[in-house]
């Protein structure tokens, strides 16, 4: 016998809560899984152990956790180590080796190669940049970027959109155009704002690419940027913005919001700070 019309709209609004509970409760197994990531960062952690904490199997556990924060669940884990590294770096004295060997490498060649394709620059390098820009006010540096970005785009190409926010902002607002999930190394295509509003971003090569807002309050100080933890807030796209003909198919826009837990670590280094004569010089030894 067909149900109803009352009987059918029940058992749609009826599946839908169901699967915005499961949702839910898979969101929270994932966090969960993330804190204890972070909590124990130094040791390893197989797929199995975290299948077990969030009460799922291995395989299931991957597919959801892939889902929810755009990566899998050891890529996540290795980008978390490698933020500890760099707050290590940025923080503390310890030696490049004591940093490699504290969160649980076993090769230094192969921390200093994955922290230099995550980041763009090796351990020491980072520190050359930090140490320079300690003394360097983050308004010049940010305006010179914002003013090549505006010299070099000279058509209306590429991706552009809208960034909005959900209350008053004061600080940088970086967006780049990333070829993963997780934003690493330098961009496709980047800009600096210094509030929300339309961005443009090209020229960019055809392909599919992930679409990455931080939006990190104002500090006079250069050095600040290179952690953007605090009262920072972040923006990702819903869907990968595909480029055909030099031309994003739509325009995207871009909600930014507190960053939650299953967001992965921002690594990489904004390129406006990458511009200062430590950072050319550390390239340049390259």
């Amino acid at each position: 016998m067909l149900q109803s019309t009352p009987q059918r709209s029940r058992a749609r609004t009826h599946a839908r809560t169901y699967r915005t509970g499961t949702l839910s409760s898979y969101s929270l197994a994932v966090e969960q899984v993330i804190q204890t990531m972070r909590a124990q960062v130094s040791e390893p952690l197989s797929l199995e152990e975290m299948a077990e904490i969030a009460c799922l199997s291995p395989f299931h556990f991957h597919r959801m956790f892939r889902s929810i924060t755009g990566i899998p669940p050891g890529e996540f884990l290795a980008a978390l180590r490698l933020e500890a590294a760099k707050r290590l770096l940025l923080t503390t004295s310890l030696s490049v080796t004591d940093v490699c060997f504290d969160l649980g490498y076993t090769s230094l060649g192969t921390f200093i190669s994955r922290f230099k394709q995550l980041t763009g620059f090796a351990p020491l390098q980072l520190r050359h940049v930090a140490d320079e820009l300690a003394d360097t006010a983050a308004e010049p540096l940010f305006a010179a970027h914002r003013e090549a970005r505006r010299l070099t785009l000279v058509h209306d190409g590429g991706v552009s959109g809208t960034i909005t926010a959900p209350g008053p902002f004061a600080g940088v607002i970086f967006a780049g155009l990333f070829p993963t999930p997780m934003p690493r190394g330098r961009p496709v295509a980047c800009m600096t704002l210094t509030a929300p509003g339309g961005f443009q971003l090209g020229p960019v090569p055809d392909g599919q690419y992930y679409l990455l807002a931080a939006a990190v309050p104002w500090s006079p100080c250069a050095l600040a940027y290179l952690l953007p933890d605090r009262g920072s807030l972040i923006g990702v796209a819903e869907q990968p913005v595909l480029v055909r003909g030099d031309r994003a198919i739509a325009p995207v826009n871009l909600a930014l919001r507190p960053r939650g837990v299953a967001d992965p670590p921002i690594l990489g280094v904004f390129p406006p700070l990458q511009v200062t004569s430590a950072a050319a010089r550390a390239r340049a030894a390259l």
